[in-house]
């Protein structure tokens, strides 16, 4: 077996719709886990350190979706990508509020799941020919460690959060629009109504609050955000 073969957590209560999906992604070179409860869930990541990513249903009986990943939240920043129904517009929120980073609706296609992994797997490998170190505010981010920093005090980002800092960092004094946002941090085109940016945003700007670092993260009003000069 390929050690570096990225594995996923699929974690579903449908047991035929697991299945399928993981037999696709096998197909397509991933390994896959499947569990079928909030409890064996959490079980599995506490086992193992080896999940690139979980691809993880809301609505699940017993312990639901939002339950795992609030428990997962509180031990690490493993990628989430949330299953949900195509009219869930509260829990895909409450998820993104919660760290999970980006979701996708159901029925899902297993050919845009495939891409939604990929997408956080590129982001998440190390950047090994990004050696600028940037640094503003008193931040120092180091994409190619994936680490960030305030006053040398490790910052703990989820993936998605990491890279959009990057983002706006990179760009300082610079608006950057939710579509660029999107795309660049997501890898995906910007959905009508899609407020996974605007979220991500917020958590971001409340953890560098907590460090002292209140409106550095502006909104443009009818363009985007932007990171201000220091």
């Amino acid at each position: 077996m390929n050690t570096n073969t990225p594995e996923i957590l699929l974690v579903d209560d449908d047991q035929e719709l697991c299945s399928l999906l993981a037999e696709y992604l096998q197909t397509q070179g991933l390994l896959v886990k499947s569990v079928h409860n909030g409890d064996a869930a959490l079980a599995s990541l506490l086992e193992s350190n080896n999940f690139s990513v979980v691809v993880l249903d809301i609505m699940m009986p017993g312990l639901s979706g939002l339950e795992v990943l609030q428990g997962l939240r509180a031990k690490n920043d493993i990628p989430v990508i949330m299953l949900t129904g195509r009219g869930d517009d509260i829990d895909r929120i409450i998820g993104l509020e919660m760290g999970a980073d980006d979701y996708l609706g159901k029925p899902c296609n297993p050919r845009e799941l495939l891409a939604r992994i990929r997408a956080i797997l590129r982001r998440t490998a190390p950047k090994k020919n990004e050696t600028q170190i940037l640094k503003a505010h008193n931040i120092q981010l180091d994409p190619g460690a994936l680490a960030a920093s305030i006053n040398g005090e490790s910052l703990h980002l989820t993936n998605a959060e990491f890279s959009t800092l990057h983002m706006l960092m990179h760009n300082i004094g610079q608006t950057l629009t939710k579509q660029e946002l999107t795309e660049k941090v997501l890898q995906r085109k910007l959905e009508a109504y899609d407020r996974s940016m605007d979220v991500h945003i917020s958590r971001l700007r409340n953890k560098l609050a907590e460090k002292g670092l209140d409106n550095i993260i502006q909104s443009v009003r009818g363009r985007g955000y932007q990171m201000v000069n220091s």
